[in-house]
């Protein structure tokens, strides 16, 4: 049964095979704004490797500190990864708070499933076990965006309660309650 648990470093091949299906559908280039594709440029030449992969998942989960270093414009965020066993299903990042460009595209939570494990309903559980957490964390009612052609992920965040906002260009905008 998959479940959402902080970065390990169990899943390290897993996550090697996933990234290059990622690269594999064009992710990761410069004009990819994706936590996938920030991380394939930062980390990516280095996660190859048994030390550069438990220096890649230290840094991840050191995000979630209000105190640790990170790129301007970067708040505090907390990453965990959808696994059944060894396998590496998708990652979820949930942002403790919003700055004016998360507000405008990118909202509090973001999420991304493999291509070779879409359509099995991960996504959908993946925000549903998220929720709680980001409660945890203070936030209320949680921004989600999504492109206005992304009709998998409208209906990810649909079910798990979002109400549509607005749409901001090529960005609709949902708020999720992550209460009961």
């Amino acid at each position: 049964m998959p479940e959402l648990i902080p970065p390990t470093i169990d899943v390290h091949e897993s996550f090697l095979a996933a990234m290059a299906e990622f690269r594999a559908e064009g992710r990761g280039g410069q004009d990819d704004g994706s936590m996938i594709a920030w991380e394939m440029q930062d980390y990516g030449g280095r996660w190859g490797t048994a030390a550069g992969f438990a220096e890649y998942v230290g840094d991840l989960r050191a995000q979630a500190l209000e105190d640790s270093p990170r790129k301007a414009g970067f708040v505090p965020s907390t990453t965990l990864w959808w696994v059944e066993g060894a396998e590496y299903l998708g990652r979820l990042a949930i942002r403790h708070r919003l700055t004016p460009h998360l507000l405008e595209d990118g909202g509090h939570i973001g999420y991304d499933v493999r291509p070779s494990a879409r359509r099995r309903g991960y996504a959908t559980a993946m925000l549903r076990a998220a929720l709680p957490l980001a409660r945890g964390l203070g936030i209320e009612s949680a921004l989600l965006t999504c492109d206005v052609t992304n009709d998998a992920s409208r209906r990810v965040i649909e079910i798990n309660g979002g109400v549509l906002e607005d749409r901001r260009g090529d960005k609709f905008r949902f708020w999720v309650p992550t209460g009961p």
